[in-house]
């Protein structure tokens, strides 16, 4: 696959700036997103356009292992915050 194949299927994007979260620690920022995504999906569902935006954005932010570590604990229900809406 060459890399203009490459480059017309795959839009690269990373989170945009966000005022709450001004320093170059983006750790709060990742772990706001993560729960604002499933809360957003709990009341609107995953087809609402908005939760995209939050999970695209904790996924360009957050450590796969945090995301792997977050996702076991809501299944298995150890999960520290609510993620009701």
């Amino acid at each position: 696959m060459s890399d203009s194949d490459l480059s017309s299927k795959y839009i690269l994007q990373t989170a945009g700036f966000d005022a709450r979260f001004p320093n170059t620690n983006q750790t709060r920022h990742c772990w706001q997103n993560y729960t604002d995504y499933f809360k957003c999906v709990a009341a609107k569902g995953e087809d609402f356009a908005p939760c995209k935006q939050f999970k695209r954005a904790y996924h360009s932010l957050c450590p796969n292992e945090w995301v792997s570590k977050w996702d076991e604990q809501r299944d298995n229900g150890t999960f520290p915050a609510s993620l009701e809406p």
